[in-house]
Parts: structure tokens; sequence; C-alpha cells
């Protein structure tokens, strides 16, 4: 016991190992960040191009402020990640955590990063509770989730409230036990349900269990509050300068609507109508170095992969190309889907190439893509009026806020291209972000609707 503990001390560099030295100091001198994290769509998970998720990326810029590397610690359950911090195993915990009166007692958290509310969520078919005196069935929750405490508060109201509480699945897998039907009721924070309805669509919200929420790092109550300071910055500063805005429109501004009828129809396609063109996509895909999945998820954002599709402005096919674009990027014949497909490939990286190359994935892909449905001449203007209002034009999440600003005279005439219907490739680009992330979320699992929580969410990163 007395070797594990020194051991624990030489590891940690803990303040208590006399070392004189503050954790923040240690943490430098040590060059390891050690945090704790659940895995998950909104937390860290791994995708086609390695680690990724909204914790994991925050967590990596800090660690890079500090100029250190992450070692990172996966609790088991959720109720695990408290008691790493308090008991020093690790020097923070990273992992979606509501802040709560009850665990303020225990840890110190840093300044929020986000909102969510809690909300109880049944399946279409069965009937809606208004309240938690109306529900008739199951009741399974997270072990160690801030619903606890609140359903445990609730009580008091509801005398005849009662619940399980599941100590080996995450909230994405408690989801999906309602859609299957094994558990009746849930509750999951709104970010969660957001991301998870895309890919099981009959889930509902019944009502929000209380108020909105933050979430927030939580690192131990200490007399040595070095790292808490610095940590507290950064969140401040990312928020101040729009990092924090731009990753979370990242991993959460293409999933604000949900379109329940859109959404069954794109999951029957994809079991009709894509196995008759997915070779296409893929040996496209290839050819051109583009994820096949973006390259399916534009075609059916422009025909629902129907070959013949035409509209009232004349562009046909699979891909709805121009004549003119048709000629130009020596394509025969629009019909052929295999044909269009090409066109598209080409036509979308004849586009991308036009995107100033200092400007970084995956911005640069949902900026060429509204350039690929309004025309870059539009996507430029929108740019530089986003730049003269201050606003960064390198960042969809800034562009995204000037591209319908195109339509209104007061804008537009004071760009070189004049009027656009701008909201329409700011809807363009978000449906098909919403496809591609459905698609490629079915087609990592090694089968379909796999519980494999590691590849739960689309890699973004891959684009």
């Amino acid at each position: 016991m007395l070797r594990a503990t020194l051991f624990l001390c030489l590891c940690f560099c803990l303040p208590a190992c006399g070392s004189g030295l503050s954790t923040l100091e240690q943490v430098k001198k040590g060059g390891k960040l050690i945090v704790a994290t659940r895995n998950g769509p909104t937390t860290y998970y791994t995708g086609r191009n390695g680690p990724a998720g909204l914790e994991h990326e925050l967590v990596s810029l800090f660690a890079k402020d500090l100029g250190v590397d992450i070692k990172w610690v996966f609790a088991t359950n959720h109720k695990d990640l408290l008691p790493l911090v308090t008991k020093g195993k690790v020097h923070m915990a990273a992992a979606g955590l509501s802040v709560t009166d009850a665990r303020r007692q225990l840890v110190r958290f840093t300044p929020d990063y986000q909102t969510i509310t809690p909300q109880l969520i049944y399946r279409l078919g069965t009937p809606r509770p208004k309240n938690l005196s109306e529900l008739h069935g199951t009741l399974e929750v997270m072990a160690g989730s801030s619903h606890i405490e609140e359903l445990n508060r609730l009580s008091a109201e509801y005398p005849k409230l009662s619940w399980q509480e599941n100590s080996e699945l995450g909230s994405e897998t408690l989801l999906y036990l309602v859609w299957e039907k094994l558990i009746d009721y849930t509750i999951a924070a709104s970010h969660e349900v957001r991301l998870t309805r895309g890919f099981y669509p009959e889930l509902r919200i019944a009502f929000d269990l209380n108020d909105p929420q933050k979430l927030a790092w939580a690192l131990a109550r200490s007399d040595d509050d070095s790292l808490y300071q610095e940590a507290s910055r950064f969140i401040n500063r990312i928020r101040e300068d729009g990092t924090l805005e731009q990753l979370l429109d990242r991993y959460y501004g293409h999933v604000e609507d949900f379109d329940y009828v859109g959404t069954r129809r794109y999951l029957s396609h994809i079991n009709q109508r894509l196995p008759l063109y997915r070779d296409m996509f893929l040996r496209t895909g290839e050819q051109h170095d583009i994820d096949w999945r973006l390259l399916a998820a534009i075609g059916y954002q422009e025909s629902h992969w129907n070959p013949e599709a035409v509209s009232p402005t004349g562009v046909r096919g699979l891909m709805m190309l121009t004549q003119n674009a048709m000629k130009d990027l020596g394509i025969k014949n629009r019909i052929d889907p295999a044909q269009s497909i090409a066109g598209g490939a080409k036509y979308f990286l004849k586009v991308k190439k036009k995107i100033p190359k200092r400007i970084q994935e995956p911005d640069r892909t949902w900026l060429a893509l509204a350039a690929y449905n309004v025309g870059f001449g539009h996507l430029e203007d929108a740019r530089i009026l986003a730049q003269k209002n201050g606003d960064d034009p390198d960042k969809w999440v800034s562009v995204k806020k000037y591209l319908p600003l195109l339509s209104q005279k007061k804008w537009y005439s004071q760009t070189r291209h004049g009027y656009a219907r701008g909201a329409e490739p700011v809807r363009y680009v978000r449906n098909v972000r919403t496809y591609y992330d459905i698609l490629a979320w079915i087609t990592d699992q090694d089968e379909p609707w796999s519980l494999e929580p590691k590849t739960f969410a689309a890699d973004f990163s891959a684009l």
C-alpha cells in the first residue's frame, strides 16, 4: 500500500508530495495532463481518423496551450468520474458534467462551456406523459448522472415515482433501448437527444425535467488553485475569441431542427435506393480522394438518389448538373448515374480548390458545399460581409450568418455579385451534414444499429 501511494505521488506530482511546485507547474514539468472522461458521442469517441468529440477537442486545445500531452482515463461508470478527481487520480474530469449544488460540494467547476436541458424521452406510438405522475412503465436512468439528483428531489412531489439506475450503459444506449421498446422511458441531456434522433427518429421528448443546466470541467477542491485558474482562463478565452462557438457548431450546428418525416424517408432510401449506387460512389470517392459518403450525402440532397430527377431550372440527374457544368466537366450523359456522380465529384473538387488554402477542415468542406449550391462568387460576398462586420470569414459558423443577408437589398447592394437566395446554401450545408452524419454512423458499424459506443458518432475530422 505504501509503494502504491508513493507511486501515485511520483506519477501525479501532487503538492502533497512536497515538491514545492504548484499543480500547474507540476503538470508542465511532467509534460502530461491526466483527464477523466467517458466514451460517448458528446464527449470522446474514436472515428475514422482517430479520437474525436467535443470534450476531446476542448481538452486537446487546453493541453496544447499548456504545452503538454494528455493521458486519458476512461471511467467505467458515470458515477466514478468525480471520485477520480477527489481522490487525486486525475487532474480533472471533462465528461459533459452538469454543474449541480451537490457536486459543487465535492469539486470545483470551471466556467461553463455548454448549456443543456435534461429531458424525459419516450417512443412514438406510446402515450406521451405530461408529467412524472403519468409514467406507466420502466424508467431507466444512467447511474451517477445529475438526473438521479433531480429525481430524488422530485420524489417528494411525486411519491409514486420509481426508476432503475443503470451503472453499465450510457445515455446513448438507454435511448436506443427506448427506441427498441425494451424500456419505456429514460432521461437524457438535450444535446444527446439532438444527436441521437437522427438515428432513432421515433424517439420523442415528453417534457423537460428541469431548468437548463451548465456543463463544465471538474477539478479537485484545494488551496492550490493554479490549474483551476488556468483552465478557467482557457474557457473564458475560447468563449471570447469564438473558438468555442465554432466547436459547438461543428458538432451540433447541423442538428438544431429535427424532421421526422424526412429522416424516416432518408433511412428508407438508404436501404432501398443507395445499394443501387453505392459502388459508384465508392469508386468515384477513391478515384478523387473524397469520402464516398459525402458524395452520397450531396447526391441525396440534390435528387434523393433519383438519376432521372429534373428541376424547373433544367438541372438534371442524380447530382443535378447544369448543361454548362456537364460540358465543362466532360460529362456526356447527365442521366447516367455513374457519369453524374463523377461529374458531381469533379465539380465539388473544382469549387473546393477555390477555397483559400489557409482554411482548415471541416470549415473548408462546409464552405465548399455552400459554394457548390449558391456559387463561389456569392460565397465570397458573404465572406467579405463577415469580415467587414468583424466576424471570421474563414469559419462556417460566421459565414452562415451572412449568406441569408444576400437576399436583402441593404446587404446585397454592398456586394459584387448582388442578390442571392442566401438561406438556401445554409439549409443545403445543414442537410448534407446531417445526411453524412447518419450515413457515416451506419456504415462505421460492424453490423447495422450496433451498440458499440466508440463509433457512435460521425467523425467530421475525416472531411
